[in-house]
Order: structure tokens, then C-alpha cells, then sequence
């Protein structure tokens, strides 16, 4: 057993704390992605910083029973991370070649750390989204406590942003991006 953020004691394989479990991975393999960035990229090591403590956000929510009093301590969801990640997704792509079919995993590093973060963060919204599904009251990605306003939408833009930022990376590296051949 374990207890959540609002004082509730639930079984370690409660669907809470199996997505919190996910969001925290999230955020470590986040880290290793930060970590793998040269310098150059201290713009996407700040924005990685960023949704880190996003995600942190996140799992809070996720710990609180809906309607607890706890739930009135923590900061609400806005648009404004979406919002930041969207602005962060239209500068890299304006220096990005468009795809002329779809790129297999991998290049440098910071990239392929950039892939797997994004698969995490696949895996993250879907645990959230089942979280969600399971709460009365309201359409999934609007539930007090869960996902009000914004969580959803928030891990479904990351998936993008990580996608893009490992093409990013790829090209800072000068690496050319390995095409699928079906």
C-alpha cells in the first residue's frame, strides 16, 4: 500500500500511482535527454526543464482524490505549457526539411534519447487517459483532479515536440535521419 498526495492509502498497483510511476519516468528520461544536449541547445535544455516540472505538476494531480481540499492547494492546468511547446515545435521546424516518409528512431544520441522520451511520454498519456476515463463527471482531459483543463492535451503535444526535437537534434549533428524503406 501506499498513500496519495491527498492522504488516501491505495494498493502500488492503483491506476493513480501506475501513471504517476509513468510520469516519472517520463521526467528521468527526460533528464538523460537534457543531458545529452551540447550547449548550443540550451534553449531546448531550458524548455526540457520546463516540462519537467510540468510533469511534476501533473503527477500531483493525478495523487489527489477529486473534491479533497488538497486539490485546492495545487496550481491549475492553462494552456500556456501547451501554448509554449507549440511556439517551440513551429521554431524547430522552420529550419527542418519536411519528411518525405517516416524516420526510424536513432542518429546522435540526443536524438535517439529525444525518441525514447517520446514513446515514454506515448506511454505516460495513455496511463493518464485510462486514469481519466475511469473518473465520473466530465469528458476525459477536463476532470477536477486528473486532468482539468489542459493535462491531456499538454502530454499529447509533448509526443509531438519530442518528435520534432530529435530531428532537430539530428540535424545540429549533421546526421541525416534514417528514412523506412517498407
Amino acid at each position: 500500500m501506499t498513500s496519495l498526495l491527498s492522504g488516501e492509502r491505495v494498493p502500488k498497483s492503483n491506476e493513480r500511482i501506475e501513471a504517476c510511476g509513468e510520469l516519472d519516468e517520463l521526467a528521468s528520461v527526460l533528464g538523460a535527454l537534457a543531458a545529452s544536449l551540447s550547449e548550443r541547445q540550451a534553449e531546448a535544455i531550458g524548455e526540457i526543464r520546463q516540462i519537467q516540472g510540468e510533469l511534476l505538476h501533473i503527477g500531483a494531480r493525478l495523487a489527489t482524490t477529486p473534491g479533497s481540499p488538497t486539490l485546492d492547494m495545487l496550481r491549475v492546468p492553462s494552456a500556456g505549457p501547451v501554448e509554449a511547446m507549440e511556439r517551440a515545435i513551429e521554431r524547430m521546424e522552420k529550419s527542418l526539411p519536411p519528411l518525405q516518409g517516416f524516420i526510424l528512431p536513432g542518429g546522435h544520441p540526443s536524438a535517439a534519447w529525444a525518441h525514447v522520451a517520446r514513446t515514454v511520454a506515448r506511454r505516460a498519456e495513455r496511463r493518464v487517459a485510462a486514469v481519466a476515463a475511469m473518473i465520473p463527471g466530465g469528458p476525459p482531459g477536463d476532470k477536477p483532479g486528473v486532468t482539468p483543463g489542459g493535462d491531456l492535451p499538454f502530454l499529447n503535444r509533448l509526443s509531438t515536440y519530442l518528435y520534432v526535437l530529435a530531428r532537430r537534434c539530428n540535424q545540429e549533428q549533421g546526421i541525416s535521419e534514417t528514412l523506412w524503406k517498407a
